[in-house]
């Protein structure tokens, strides 16, 4: 499937019912639109399975939560949903993207208990999130911009508004020739790609950024899983950026990066290594299984 977005052959689920992909809209008025009142998950469905969908599911729930709504669907429901979009747009292999919003009602400002919520899953064919950078290794930039103090956002929810510093830090990133961007945390720790979790090998050991800040994503705890069924020690810990000179290896996980070995952050190389690709194949075999 290619074109635009907006300009597809295929169906939506919204509310309940299946739209044509082409009818699914929303209003300009729309309480999301303006204020970022919108949570969401991407999954992805191989060979007919979503991977770690309940988990995925009760994240959805929660993360509306944490904004202050709640999403007039059951976790069953949703997930009987997904497949139902799978199925009505022949799928077995696609990326799946539920989201849950405060629609247009009775208020429009900061405030709206009042208006409704909506909730929509769509999905699409997606290959690669970052093309060739599996054999070659991603290149990222630093970003300017850093994750934000807890104290300020609702960092475990998966949130729409979150990730407004992440497109502007991923068009940075492009604009040099970089496949993403590396983020700090406010107190100047390494942290997260723009929308991936990130590791890295010192000798036979692993260490990764502690999830204090930024979401703990479900890609990687099925890593620090497979990396401890292995054997293999991981260090969750804070990382100072000084640090990233004396490590070897790196890779980002993510639903849509799966696991991928990154060659270069800013002027730090790595080599693309053998864990980093046996962790990349044996996710690949795991997610399905």
């Amino acid at each position: 499937m290619a074109g635009a977005y907006d300009d597809r052959d295929g169906w939506i689920w919204v509310d309940g019912e299946m739209v044509p992909w082409r009818e699914a809209k929303v209003h300009l008025l729309t309480h999301a639109l303006h204020y970022a009142s919108s949570v969401f998950e991407g999954e992805r469905c191989y060979n007919g399975t979503i991977f770690k969908s309940e988990q995925h599911n009760r994240r959805l729930k929660a993360s509306a939560n944490a904004l202050d709504f709640e999403i007039p669907f059951t976790i069953d429901q949703i997930e009987a949903a997904k497949y139902a979009m799978l199925q009505a747009n022949g799928w077995t292999d696609a990326y799946v993207r539920p989201i849950a919003w405060r629609g247009a009602g009775s208020e429009m400002g900061v405030s709206a208990r009042g208006n409704p919520v909506h909730l929509a899953i769509a999905g699409w064919e997606w290959g690669s999130y970052y093309g060739d950078a599996k054999l070659s290794g991603a290149k990222l930039d630093i970003a300017k911009w850093r994750r934000p103090d807890p104290a300020t956002i609702p960092f475990s929810a998966k949130a729409a508004g979150l990730y407004m510093i992440c497109t502007m830090s991923k068009h940075a990133a492009a604009d040099k020739g970089c496949s993403d961007a590396m983020m700090y945390d406010y107190r100047g720790y390494v942290a997260e790609a723009t929308s991936a979790n990130i590791f890295f090998v010192k000798g036979d050991e692993v260490h990764t950024p502690l999830p204090d800040c930024f979401l703990n994503g479900l890609t990687r705890q099925t890593v620090l899983e497979m990396l401890a069924e292995k054997g293999v020690k991981v260090h969750e810990r804070h990382i100072l950026p000084e640090e990233l000179a004396g490590f070897d290896q790196c890779w980002l996980t993510g639903t849509a990066a799966e696991v991928t070995p990154v060659g270069q952050i800013g002027e730090h190389r790595f080599e693309v290594g053998a864990l980093a690709r046996e962790i990349a194949t044996d996710y690949e075999k795991r997610v399905r299984a």
